[in-house]
This record gives structure tokens, sequence and C-alpha cells, in this order.
């Protein structure tokens, strides 16, 4: 799998695995779409601070790639997550995961010509991703729907997120810089649930609720995902972001001689990730592949990885016998959400 050039200080981390170097205290990294929602609750407005999401991040990440080398187990540890999901997993006999191994794989290969390509992992993988995002959307839409009427209103969303219905004035700013952060968060996720709210109801049906918790994933939402985009980031309001505006608040020391490392890392993800055309700014489709998680992209590096070390006589393709060969990286990996698929008959069930 492709690493970024490491630079001093800073872990290598493959595209999309999170912050490789971290900005000062105050920096205001830029946001991608879900960084303040994940379903969980902020307990307080200290918490909804950026800072705080990108040191989290990052102490994952170095859990998950010591010095920059992937470590397999912590991918298990990570998705079974607590230690009944683990008991059900050893519970698993070798012979059954086997068979629903197998099962898995004749349905990644798509032509059943007995190989998986590149293109065959990497469409499975995104399949995967967006097949479980779905799933925690329905589940929390259930939390989330707190008379049971089959939709979510502002104020249940509310209730849920912030134990409270929130109501800020959209006019007029907060003197104290914390809350007029929050204040401005709070303004977009409900501009957000206005336009997934296709019927203008009372409140989001479960179609609708995905399309807010996922716009990456509903077509009507692309348009105004880009907007929101611009309208944070667009500073001189041309239409597209330049370097300067990617990067935010941030100025170079006058004592400095040279930009801090992670300021290189920032602008290595600006040219080589985002700004496909080299023009030096991000127009509204680069922008996207910015702000949108790119599970594409993500599912292309772990197949190319898969791949690499999976693939015993070297034809770029993977057969049955070289993947149950190496069964403990292929359960150590996206390609079956790191072992997921083998507990959850939607992937190894015949009829899938």
């Amino acid at each position: 799998m492709r690493r970024r050039p490491s630079v001093a200080g800073c872990k290598a981390l493959p595209p999309g695995r999170g912050p490789a170097c971290l900005p000062p205290p105050g920096f205001q990294r830029p946001r991608r779409i879900g960084v303040m929602r994940l379903g969980s609750r902020p307990t307080a407005l200290g918490l909804m601070l950026l800072y705080a999401a990108v040191v989290g991040a990052s102490e994952a990440e170095e859990l998950h790639y010591p010095q920059g080398e992937h470590r397999a187990d912590y991918d298990r540890e990570a998705l079974l997550g607590v230690q009944e999901d683990v008991d059900e997993y050893v519970k698993l006999g070798h012979e059954e995961q086997q068979r629903r191994l197998q099962s898995i794989i004749k349905k990644i290969d798509a032509d059943s010509d007995g190989f998986l390509t590149e293109s065959e992992l990497s469409q499975w993988i995104q399949m995967s991703f967006k097949h479980y995002a779905m799933q925690e959307a329905k589940q929390q839409f259930v939390e989330y729907d707190k008379n049971s009427d089959g939709t979510v209103t502002w104020d249940e969303y509310n209730i849920q997120m912030y134990d409270r219905v929130i109501d800020f004035d959209e006019n007029t700013a907060l003197d104290d810089a914390e809350e007029e952060s929050f204040r401005q968060l709070h303004l977009k996720d409900k501009k957000r649930f206005e336009k997934a709210n296709q019927d203008s109801g009372p409140g989001l049906s479960l179609e609708e609720f995905i399309a807010f918790e996922h716009p990456e994933e509903v077509d009507y939402m692309t348009e105004f995902v880009i907007q929101e985009a611009l309208e944070e980031h667009d500073k001189n309001g041309d239409g597209f972001v330049s370097l300067e505006e990617f990067l935010g608040d941030y100025r170079r020391d006058p004592t400095a001689n040279e930009d801090p490392e992670w300021i290189l890392v920032e602008k290595d993800r600006f040219v080589n990730d985002y700004d496909k055309d080299n023009d030096g700014r991000l127009d509204p489709q680069e922008l996207l592949s910015w702000v949108v998680p790119n599970n594409q992209g993500i599912a292309q590096e772990e197949a190319l990885h898969l791949i690499d070390e999976m693939d015993l006589n070297g034809d770029k393709k993977l057969s049955e016998e070289e993947i149950l060969e190496n069964q403990d990286l292929f359960l150590t990996s996206e390609a079956t959400d790191y072992g997921r698929q083998l507990h959850d008959d939607y992937f190894y069930h015949d009829e899938l």
C-alpha cells in the first residue's frame, strides 16, 4: 500500500487514515462531512473543538500504525469490539470460518472466473462500506425517533444529540468563541437537515435521514455539500478553494525559515490527493473529494495492498487457494470488514 512520504516528526500513514501530523493548538483543521456527527452525543461544548478530535484520531493511529507500519491485530480488536464479540469469533470453528469465507470469495468474484481482481476487491469493499453505513443509520433512526412515528424531527435529533432542544438565532453571533463555533456547526447541521427533508414534512423519513447522515451516498445532496464547503472555505468568492484557503487560518511564523512539518503534510494532501488538474486550486468536484470521505480511494488502496501481500504467483490477482493460504491476513482486512462479514449472513448467505 502506498504511504505518504514521511517528514520529520510525523508518522507515515496511507491516504484516508487520518492526520499524519498534529497542528498546533487552536488551528481549525478544515471540517469533513460527518466529522462532528458520528452518532455520539457531546457532553460539553468543548468536545466540539476540532483540535480535540484531531488528537483523538492521532492516538488511535499510533496504535493502528506504530512507526507507520500496519498492526493487523488492532483491526480485529477494534471491530470485534467488546469481549463477548471476541469470544463469538473464537467460537466460530476453523471449518465454518473457511466455509463462510469461501462463500464470500465467490461473491466477490463477479465474473466467476475463479480469481479476484483489484477492481472486484475494490467494488466489494465499497459495497461493504455502504452496507454498514446504511445499517448504522437505520439503527440510529430508531434511537432518534423518540415517539416511534416513523419520522425524526429536528427536536428529536437535538434531544438525542444534546439532551435538549437547541435554538440559535441565525443572525446573532455569540461573544464566546467556543459557543460561537458550536452555533455555526449547529446551524450547518440544521441546514443539511432541512435540505434532506425533500417532502417538507414535519420530520425525516428513513431515506431522508440517511441523506442527512450520509449525504455522500445520495445524489440530491451533492450540490448542497459543495455549496456548504464553498461558503466555509472560499473566502474570496471565486468558486474555488486555493491552497491558502485550504490551510485556513495558518500564517507562517515570521521568525521561521520554513513551514512546520504538519503544514508540509497538508500541502502534500492538497497537491497529490485533491488538486487533480494541478492548477493550484480545488474546483467544486475536487472540493467534494476533500470534504466527503473518499471510500473509493480507500477501497482501491486496500485492494492493491491485499494483492501485493497475497499474490504468490505474480499474476496480479488472487485465487481462492492464495486467499485461504493467507486467511488471517484476509480476515484482518477491509475486504471482510476485519472478519465481521463472517458473522453477517448478508455477506456469506447464498442468496446475496
